[in-house]
């Protein structure tokens, strides 16, 4: 058993001195309160660095399917009256939507960029007293009104009850609205005044769109859409009399809900037009991206790159349309942020990397420092006996 515990004590690679052989210097005693200090900030730094989370980032396939995409604006137009301006979408799976009015706030702003009017856009017509019937004649009491669509129906039961079913109801056929002062609906509803009333104004546009995970373009654009010999066109095009001025600013664009770290490039974007005519257009790679918080929470949402470009229809373009649209792509790449903190062993394994060479480094100095005194000092009293 001795024999046991005397080669145990063999294996010691700590021996211990006697007191009596130790000799403190001021030197020492200055190196030791410096390293001290400098193991105390340093384990600090390691602290905070341990405590504060990291974002780690890795590249996958996206192979999500049948999803739809979230889309978040708010633009702003100085020169585009809100009556006149409308959104619509299309995708390469052929669906597309023409003035979009779910979910969208439109402002009236003048020329200082104040609101005159904030309003949300919605389906419906306003009451009318004594409308004008499909047959010809007036509303009679207790009959059910069923305005004319001027030429535009398609089956001889159909009714346009307000301006904008009478506008759909053009739009269906392909024709373009050019004498709205000429419709029962949208003379009692004011709508020839209501653009008038709005000349010199701006328009803020805000809201959501959510549209399938395809390949599309959404663009803004003056008056409702419609197809005319396969030409994409618009129609009150007869109140736009000194051209289209699509300058604009755009206030927010994002693809997805917000999560921390994300960077929309084209927040605050804003451009002023100087030609009479044109089309701007921007390029837009969407990145699917998946993040996850430190409480495992987790945001699917969507990065995005852009590039942008303006046709001017001076370049000969008779028939380009003026707006600002949005086409948008979307990369085959999902990318995946993960907040976490470093492990708990990484941590210990660098207090005891400081702690160790700090205190190793401070001992080579401090016996760099007392040798080299020593030798000086023997120096010294060999030349004074010398």
């Amino acid at each position: 058993m001795d024999s046991i515990l005397q080669k145990l004590r063999n294996l010691d690679a700590y021996p211990k001195i006697n007191d009596d052989f130790f000799s403190r210097t001021l030197s020492g005693g200055i190196i030791t309160l410096a390293s001290s200090l400098l193991i105390l900030l340093l384990f600090f730094s390691e602290l905070r660095l341990y405590l504060h989370t990291v974002t780690e980032s890795k590249l996958l396939v996206d192979a999500s399917r049948g999803e739809t995409l979230h889309i978040n604006f708010d633009v702003t137009f100085p020169a585009i009256r809100c009556s006149l301006l409308s959104l619509d979408t299309r995708d390469i799976s052929g669906e597309q939507h023409f003035d979009i009015r779910h979910d969208i706030v439109k402002k009236r702003i003048d020329a200082h960029g104040n609101v005159i009017e904030a309003k949300k856009d919605g389906i419906g017509a306003p009451k009318i007293e004594n409308p004008l019937q499909r047959h010809g004649g007036r509303l009679e009491h207790n009959e059910k009104y069923c305005g004319s669509c001027f030429g535009a129906e398609m089956s001889d039961d159909e009714c346009c009850n307000s301006c904008d079913e009478v506008r759909d109801a053009y739009r269906k056929k392909g024709w373009a609205l050019t004498n709205a002062d000429l419709i029962d609906q949208c003379k009692r509803e004011g709508f020839i005044q209501k653009i008038k009333d709005e000349d010199g104004e701006g328009c803020n546009i805000e809201g959501s769109l959510e549209v399938n995970k395809v390949a599309g373009n959404f663009h803004f654009v003056s008056g409702k859409s419609f197809h005319q010999s396969n030409v994409h066109v618009h129609d009150l095009l007869v109140f736009q009399t000194d051209g289209y001025n699509i300058s604009h600013k755009i206030n927010k664009l994002a693809f997805g809900d917000y999560f921390p770290g994300v960077l929309n490039p084209l927040d605050g974007v804003q451009w002023m037009q100087e030609t009479p005519n044109g089309m701007y257009q921007y390029f837009i790679k969407v990145v699917p991206t998946l993040y996850t918080n430190i409480r495992g929470r987790t945001i699917r949402s969507n990065q995005y790159s852009v590039t942008e470009h303006f046709k001017s229809s001076e370049l000969g373009r008779s028939q380009l349309l003026p707006g600002v649209f949005f086409f948008y792509d979307l990369s085959p790449i999902k990318v995946t942020l993960k907040e976490e903190h470093a492990p708990f062993l990484h941590f210990m394994t660098n207090i005891c990397a400081i702690v160790g060479g700090i205190f190793t480094v401070a001992g080579l100095i401090d016996s760099f420092v007392y040798h080299g005194r020593r030798a000086m000092k023997k120096k010294m009293e060999i030349g004074k006996f010398g």
